[in-house]
């Protein structure tokens, strides 16, 4: 007999909005939260920066298609992005999903501490194709989930930026999956801080390119991505970033 997980990962993707908009309902208590949802698909570019669109996407980081998914994931606690609650609820929760589609390997390897999820640890997986949206994944750790601060969040982003423009894509997703680890988090300053911290780093190479001492490709586009319910909210934040980035 199939787990619930897995009936709720299998369920047609056609009905996928709906099944959020449902848990939306169910877990929060009030209706008026489901008419607040975006569907699943939207994107929207918020600003740009430095040439870079700042883009929002309601999307799972398993599902987005990219040259480079970044995701982060804390230190292993049993069964974490699997408790719910605190973690999202399995048909909204972005890590399980993308768990489930690259063979549990996102468990395994923090259960085995082949990759402990330490503030600012990274790890790099090309999985075969088709299996994910995204060409590449790479997971950015944000250390112990009991000492969680938005703060992180800054470096978190600056990381990711370098990571990327090493690895010479000229775009990129980005997920915080906090809410998905059962951090409830304060969206919008994550989202801000996310996008400060890129950018941060994005001048410093591109400083350092004009000093001949760096070169990469050019960025594009950086993808953030946001459940249904939180689109709107991160958006509110990466605007007021890019507002205090151009200032």
């Amino acid at each position: 007999m199939k787990s619930k997980i897995t009936r709720v990962l299998e369920f047609p993707v056609r009905n996928l909005s709906a099944v959020l908009i449902l848990f939306s309902m169910i877990f929060t208590g009030n209706i008026t939260y489901a008419q607040q949802t975006t569907a699943v698909g939207t994107t929207k570019v918020w600003g740009n920066i430095d040439g870079v669109d700042i883009e929002g996407v309601v999307q799972g980081p398993s599902a987005q298609v990219s040259p480079l998914q970044i995701a982060c994931v804390f230190e292993y606690t049993e069964n974490d992005i699997f408790n719910s609650p605190p973690a999202l609820p399995a048909a909204v929760n972005g890590l399980v999903h993308l768990d489930h589609d690259i063979k549990g390997l996102l468990t395994e390897l923090r259960k085995k501490g082949m990759f402990a999820g330490h503030s600012y640890e990274t790890i790099l997986i090309n999985p075969p194709k088709g299996t994910i949206g995204g060409q590449a994944l790479l997971l950015i750790g944000l250390g112990d989930r009991t000492k969680f601060s938005p703060e992180i969040m800054t470096v978190v982003g600056s990381v990711a930026m370098r990571e990327a423009l090493k690895l010479g894509v000229t775009s990129f997703s980005f997920a915080s999956d906090l809410k998905d680890a059962g951090i409830d988090s304060p969206t919008a300053l994550v989202a801000a801080n996310v996008v400060k911290g890129a950018f941060q780093a994005y001048r410093t190479q591109n400083w350092l390119k004009e000093k001949k001492m760096s070169a990469f490709k050019p960025l594009s586009k950086m993808s953030l991505l946001a459940g249904p319910a939180f689109f709107t909210v991160a958006g509110e934040g990466i605007q007021e970033a890019i507002a205090s980035i151009k200032n």
